[in-house]
């Protein structure tokens, strides 16, 4: 494992794990607007026109936040226009690396204080980055660490998209090793539940699918939203006509776990979940990624696997099962190896497609909120870990 340095956080500015403030949405940022907003908001300052697409070219086109580097503005332009639309949104707490710097995971402290995760990983073919999409989590998932940390609050258009410009840089200096230096994907498997986020997390994905300079151009199929199963949100989501992957967090085939391992289960059951997923694959075209965290003595009976398959059999769905990645403190444990190629062969006996995750980051504490939680454990403000990592 190597521990990339910790950036010195300024005298003038606290660290936010010990001070925290209310919550609050950030201010606006270039991120947040369609080319048309930042030409307005430009010309609202006196500037040109032209002058968003110049920012635009910056930030999308070029992968640049630092204002200082964009030397083609004059400087009291420069200072007037950052002021206003490129305000920091992110502030790096801790990065680590692992896998011989294929697995990155940066700690963020927001404007107030609220504390995000992302994590970039890099394969031969692609490279991968996972976002957060709140700070926190409402949905109170116990296996989960960011669900026991409860919700801070959603993350605006800004703070979403900023998280993938900066990892975009990341691999674009060739940092990644193994890996084209050059992002390809983005999963919403982060911190939070991006569908109770809805507008800021689709407007997020039309600024990261838009070519630029208006957006960072990445293939709508690039792109894959997660979800516990918010039955509305889904609906909804089939109407916007938008070609992303859906991955479904199930975890469960039955109602009497799932309302417990996934308390959501309590207002919408297993089969409307479902049938949500089923209508998304159908209007769209796009397999369902079905998400399932196999935990030791929990879910991973036999029967749970052939009743899996029954729901399954036949629909445009693949299962992608997650070793949990347990951690010190928690009841939750991974299923025994034996255990889980069992899971695996009843389903492909049930014709489903069916794949192991790989785990990446056991090493940097890589699942979904866990360097969160150590932040705040450190700082003496309590905190739990536990699951989900980052899909492909």
């Amino acid at each position: 494992m190597t521990i990339l340095p910790v950036i010195p956080i300024s005298p003038d500015q606290p660290d936010a794990v010990s001070t925290r403030r209310r919550p609050s949405m950030p201010p606006r940022h270039l991120a947040d607007l369609d080319l048309a907003a930042r030409q307005a908001a430009v010309t609202a300052l006196g500037e040109p026109a032209f002058r968003a697409k110049q920012l635009s070219t910056h930030y999308f086109g070029r992968l640049v936040r630092d204002a200082a580097a964009m030397t083609d503005l004059p400087s009291a332009t420069r200072d007037k226009l950052t002021a206003e639309l490129l305000p920091t949104l992110l502030t790096p707490i801790r990065e680590q690396a692992c896998d011989d710097g294929a697995t990155r995971k940066a700690l963020w402290r927001l404007h107030d204080g609220a504390l995000v995760e992302s994590v970039l990983m890099g394969y031969p073919d692609r490279v991968t980055a996972c976002v957060s999409s709140q700070a926190g989590c409402g949905m109170a998932c116990p296996f989960c660490a960011t669900g026991q940390q409860g919700l801070t609050r959603n993350l605006s258009v800004a703070e979403i998209v900023d998280q993938v410009v900066y990892l975009a840089g990341v691999a674009a200096s060739g940092a990644v090793t193994g890996s084209p230096p050059r992002l390809s994907r983005v999963v919403f498997m982060g911190m939070g539940e991006p569908l109770a986020n809805y507008p800021r997390v689709i407007e997020a994905v039309r600024r990261l699918t838009t070519p630029a300079p208006e957006g960072l151009g990445l293939s709508q199929r690039h792109i894959t939203v997660s979800t516990v199963g918010l039955v509305p949100a889904m609906r909804r989501l089939i109407a916007e006509q938008l070609s992303v992957t859906l991955a479904l967090s199930l975890h469960a085939p039955d109602d009497d776990l799932r309302d417990e391992l996934v308390p959501v289960n309590q207002r919408w059951k297993v089969a409307e979940v479902l049938d949500a997923a089923f209508d998304y694959a159908a209007q769209t075209g796009r397999r369902v990624s079905i998400e399932y965290a196999l935990i030791r003595d929990v879910n991973d009976q036999p029967w749970r696997a052939d009743l899996l398959g029954r729901l399954l059999h036949g629909k445009l769905a693949h299962v992608n099962l997650i070793p949990l990645n347990p951690t010190p403190g928690s009841k939750w444990d991974a299923s025994p190896k034996p255990v889980e190629r069992e899971f695996v062969r009843r389903l492909r006996e049930a014709g489903v497609s069916t794949t192991v995750r790989d785990t990446r980051g056991r090493e940097i504490d890589g699942a979904c909120g866990q360097l969160a939680a150590g932040e705040l454990t450190r700082a003496g403000a309590g905190g739990v870990a536990a699951d989900a990592e980052v899909a492909q």
